[in-house]
């Protein structure tokens, strides 16, 4: 009997992700992208500070990776990868990721957020575009099959949960 990822208004939980998600974690990648992380990759974000799944009905509806790099000035974040299963798509899974590893990174110091989309994959940049993500670059045949990328990036925003008195 198959479960169903997504029934109504179920509100997915966000947490890290832990080796038990790898397997229902690569098969969301290879049924979403072309040309899919390998596994042993996933077994390495393990420890990137944004690894996070979104959980419904008991089952992995999809992922975010995200880190950080050292620079000389303030640290970069990076979303390396976002994906939803396919059956739960437009349900804002992926916006609640997203959102979600741009306050982690940002708790983590952050200056600067970037990543990398598909040329064509008008979802995803109408979805980064509305979280505040403006296209920097064009990387042209930065994937295996040729197609450009746009580079795309934004500045977390600061705020504070402390007051002074």
């Amino acid at each position: 009997m198959a479960t169903s990822i997504l029934t109504g208004d179920d509100s997915p939980l966000i947490r890290e992700a832990t080796r038990a998600d790898l397997l229902p974690i690569y098969r969301i990648e290879t049924q979403v992208f072309d040309q899919p992380w390998p596994y042993p990759a996933f077994e390495g974000f393990l420890d990137e500070p944004a690894f996070l799944v979104a959980v419904t009905n008991g089952a992995v509806a999809g992922y975010i990776v995200a880190d950080v790099t050292p620079t000389y000035g303030r640290d970069i974040g990076h979303i390396k990868d976002l994906a939803v299963h396919p059956d739960a798509q437009g349900n804002g899974i992926g916006r609640r990721l997203l959102q979600r590893a741009v306050l982690g990174l940002t708790v983590e110091g952050v200056g600067r957020i970037k990543l990398e989309v598909r040329e064509h994959n008008t979802r995803a940049r109408q979805l980064y575009r509305s979280e505040g993500f403006e296209p920097v670059t064009c990387l042209s045949g930065y994937y295996d099959d040729g197609e450009d990328a746009i580079v795309l990036a934004k500045q977390p925003e600061r705020t504070s949960i402390f007051e002074c008195s």
